[in-house]
C-alpha cells in the first residue's frame, strides 16, 4: 500500500520542502498547494519508527499522523510541530498502538489494553487523559475505532472525554469542530451539535445537545459517516451516497450558485482558462422566461441522494472543512467542493460542484482503498491493479 497526498502542504503534512528543511517558511504556490497527488515523503517518517508497507492516516489542518501496522506497529507524525519543539514522548511510546487519532493540539493512542490522549504543545511526561480498557486478543485488531472509546467519545478539545449512551450502540463517530455524526449498530443514524448550516439533517437549521436520529433515513441502514466543517455525508449498505448540509463551495456536489459565480469571474479574467459545466450557460441563465432554470442549493438541510457519473457504488468517503471525497467499490477517487489549496487532486486550484474522478490514478493504474481528508487536504491510499486484482 501507498499513501499520495495533495492539498495543503504550509506545514509538509505531504512533503518537506528546501526551505522547510533548513527551518525557514514558504508562502511559494507550489511547496504551500500541492495539486498533483503526491506520493507521501518517507523521510517524515523518523524518530526511529521504520517504514511499512500497511499504514493508516489520519489527519488535522495542519498535521498528519501515520500509523504503521505491523506486530511493533508505531506512529510517526508529519506537519506543524513534528519537530524536536514537539512533545516527542508519546511517539516514542507508541509501540503497539492500536489506532490512533490527531487533533490541532492533542494525538490520542489506542492500545489493546488503554487509550491514552497526549497534549502536543506540551512537555508532559505523563498523558492529559487516559483510560484501561480489557485487553483484546492480537488477532481481533483493534479493540475500538477512534473517536469511540468505552462509554464515550474523544472530543477534539477538552473535556476530552464525552459520554454516550449505551442505547445508542455507537459503531462510529464522525467529529467537526462542531457538531457529530453518528452511526448506531442498526444502521441508524445519529446528529447533534450546531445546526446552523443545516448539518445536522433534521430539514431545520436548530442545535441539539443531545444526539437525535436522522428521520430521513429511517429504514435504510447506513454503513459509514463522515462530517466537514458544516456539512455531513453517510453511505447506504447498498452503496448509495447521502448529504446535506452547507454548499458554499460545492462541497454537497450539488449546484452552487455562489461557486459558480466565482468560477465565471475567474475564467474570463485568465486568458485560455478551460472550465466545463454540465450546466446552463450565462448567457442562457439570462434569459427571460426560461422554462428549465437551474436550482442552486446553499443549505441542503435534510438528506440528499447524490448521483454520481458515471453511476457506481461508494465504498468510503471522507470530509475536509469544505471539500468532499469518495471511493468508489472499483478503486476510483471522485471529489468536489473547495479546490483552492489543490485538495481535490484535479491538478489544479479550481473548486467544483460536482464529482469528478481524480484521473492521476487511472492513469498510473492505481486502484484506491481508502481515503483520508484533512481540512484542506485529501490523503489516498492505492494500490497498483494488478495487486488489487490478484
Amino acid at each position: 500500500m501507498r499513501w499520495f497526498g495533495f492539498g495543503f502542504n504550509a506545514f509538509g503534512q505531504i512533503y518537506v520542502h528546501e526551505k522547510m528543511m533548513k527551518g525557514e517558511y514558504s508562502d511559494a504556490a507550489e511547496e504551500v498547494k500541492v495539486s498533483s497527488p503526491t506520493e507521501l515523503c518517507s523521510q517524515l517518517d523518523r524518530r526511529d519508527c521504520c517504514v511499512k508497507n500497511e499504514c493508516q492516516t489520519r489527519a488535522s489542518w495542519s498535521r498528519r499522523a501515520s500509523l504503521h501496522l505491523s506486530s511493533d506497529s508505531c506512529v510517526c507524525l508529519a506537519g506543524f510541530d513534528s519537530s524536536e519543539s514537539c512533545n516527542a514522548l508519546p511517539m516514542k511510546r507508541s509501540r503497539g498502538c492500536k489506532d490512533v487519532l490527531i487533533s490541532e493540539s492533542f494525538l490520542t493512542l489506542a492500545f489493546s489494553d488503554r487509550i491514552e490522549s497526549w497534549d502536543l504543545q506540551k512537555q508532559d511526561e505523563t498523558p492529559s487523559w487516559s483510560m484501561e480498557i480489557k485487553p483484546q486478543p492480537e488477532s481481533s485488531g483493534p479493540c475500538v475505532t477512534l473517536p469511540l472509546v468505552p462509554g464515550g467519545y474523544i472530543a477534539p478539545k477538552p473535556p476530552l472525554y464525552r459520554p454516550l449512551s449505551p442505547h445508542l450502540r455507537a459503531k462510529r463517530l464522525a467529529l467537526s469542530s462542531e457538531h457529530a455524526v453518528l452511526l448506531g449498530a442498526s444502521g441508524a443514524v445519529y446528529t447533534w451539535g450546531l445546526g446552523s448550516h443545516g448539518q445536522l439533517g433534521h430539514g431545520d437549521l436548530a442545535s441539539e445537545e443531545e444526539p437525535r436520529i436522522v428521520e430521513a433515513l429511517w429504514g435504510m441502514p447506513m454503513s459509514h459517516v463522515a462530517t466537514g466543517g458544516w456539512h455531513s455525508v453517510c453511505i447506504s449498505d447498498g452503496g448509495d451516497l447521502y448529504v446535506w448540509g452547507w454548499n458554499e463551495s460545492g462541497q454537497l456536489g450539488l449546484p452552487s450558485r455562489g461557486l459558480r459565480k466565482a468560477l465565471q469571474q475567474q475564467s474570463s479574467q485568465q486568458e485560455g482558462a478551460q472550465y466545463q459545466y454540465a450546466s446552463t450557460s450565462p448567457a442562457e441563465e439570462s434569459k427571460e422566461g426560461e422554462k428549465h432554470e437551474e436550482v442552486f442549493i446553499s443549505i441542503q438541510a435534510f438528506p440528499a441522494l447524490l448521483d454520481i457519473t458515471p453511476p457506481c457504488e461508494i465504498r468510503t468517503v471522507s470530509c475536509g472543512c469544505r471539500h468532499t471525497a469518495a471511493v468508489t467499490t472499483k478503486g476510483d477517487l471522485y471529489t468536489w467542493g473547495w479546490g483552492d489549496y489543490g485538495q481535490l487532486g484535479q491538478q489544479n486550484l479550481l473548486s467544483s460542484d460536482e464529482p469528478q474522478r481524480v484521473e492521476f490514478f487511472r492513469e498510473q493504474q492505481m486502484h484506491v482503498t481508502d481515503v483520508v481528508c484533512g481540512a484542506w487536504n485529501t490523503f489516498a491510499a492505492v494500490v497498483q491493479e494488478e495487486v488489487a486484482c490478484s
